[in-house]
């Protein structure tokens, strides 16, 4: 099954085609970051009127990589929400007309379960040179799992059951992880986005040398970040005049607390749940740092690890296709009434 997946939650335009919702054929991405970087974060509006000027040609160009027409494809995948509601509304409209004009099935995804299904796609994709992905890729992935899913907008920790039921174990009370690392890179004075200034700068020394608080929420799987981030906000405003002060040794100590709380919740999921197999997901789940941290916490506690590649941590269709090829197979298809819903709960 061919599945022409469509992405435009955010301020990334992307188009994918996905055979059986693993093998990846192709998967374009226009980024907007060069545009939004000026404001210090994403203007919904520039971001929709953006979407509207390059989907044709992004759409184009993927199923030009597939070598394919729009004949041979056999459904139409679009992600419906969470997300910002212009922009939802461009890739939507795009794909009910690509739907409609084929006669082919429109279905909606969810955004962050896309994220969890980003995790099924095959090690023999095109973008598969990235050496923790040939590592730790495995074509036969499969559910159940603990996802830990971490971006700008969510942190969720999911309990994966099966391709298309996921159980909320955890979540966010306010801030995001990736929010977090944004909100912190500009108090440091680091280009837009923050969080892969951060995890640049952290891979320098990876030594916490300020001892950042780890908030916890009682006995829930639940993450709280604000916390955290105005502690270290208050830090960089009480010391950033002191010729000691360093930008270097502050986000690698911010990452540190960040990591430490998210794998320490991951590792709680699984013992509750009783599962031995984590996934990543998400914009965060391309963090060097991260990605290290979980990789040695599995290996101690003998738990099976799956990173996706960077590209596909990041918005992209390529995901999206592959959620809607799941769909699909469970018969789950959506009319041509079905709307962009920029707070969609899981």
């Amino acid at each position: 099954m061919n599945v022409l997946g469509i992405e435009t939650s955010c301020d990334e335009t992307s188009a994918a085609v996905v055979v059986d919702g693993r093998r990846v054929l192709s998967n374009v991405i226009a980024s907007q970051i060069e545009i939004h970087q000026i404001y210090g974060g994403v203007v919904p509006e520039i971001a929709a009127r953006k979407h509207v000027d390059c989907i044709s040609y992004i759409v184009k160009e993927a199923l030009d990589q597939a070598g394919l027409s729009l004949s041979d494809i056999d459904a139409v995948a679009v992600a419906n929400g969470p997300g910002l509601a212009g922009a939802l509304l461009v890739g939507l409209s795009f794909a009910k007309a690509v739907a409609f004009a084929q006669g082919i099935p429109l279905v909606g995804v969810h955004h962050i379960y896309a994220h969890v299904c980003a995790n099924y796609l095959d090690e023999n994709s095109k973008e598969n040179s990235n050496e923790d992905f040939n590592r730790n890729s495995n074509k036969n992935w499969e559910p159940p799992f603990v996802s830990l899913v971490v971006s700008g907008g969510h942190t969720h920790l999911l309990h994966v059951l099966d391709y298309h039921t996921c159980k909320v174990l955890g979540r966010t009370r306010d801030d995001a992880a990736g929010e977090a690392f944004d909100k912190v890179g500009r108090a440091l004075g680091l280009p837009y986005p923050g969080g892969p200034q951060i995890d640049k700068l952290a891979g320098l020394s990876n030594v916490d040398t300020i001892r950042f608080p780890r908030a916890t929420v009682g006995d829930s799987l639940d993450f709280s970040f604000s916390g955290l981030k105005s502690a270290v906000l208050q830090y960089i405003q009480k010391n950033k005049h002191d010729n000691l002060f360093s930008v270097g040794n502050c986000a690698t100590s911010f990452q540190c607390a960040v990591t430490d709380i998210l794998v320490s919740r991951t590792l709680q999921a699984c013992k509750e749940t009783g599962m031995s197999k984590v996934a990543l997901a998400g914009g965060v789940a391309a963090n060097n740092g991260l990605r290290g941290s979980m990789r040695q916490a599995c290996n101690e506690y003998g738990l099976q690890l799956h990173m996706p590649s960077p590209i596909y941590c990041t918005d992209n269709a390529a995901m999206v296709a592959s959620g809607g090829y799941y769909r699909r197979l469970a018969g789950e298809l959506d009319g041509y009434d079905l709307n962009a819903h920029p707070n969609m709960e899981m």
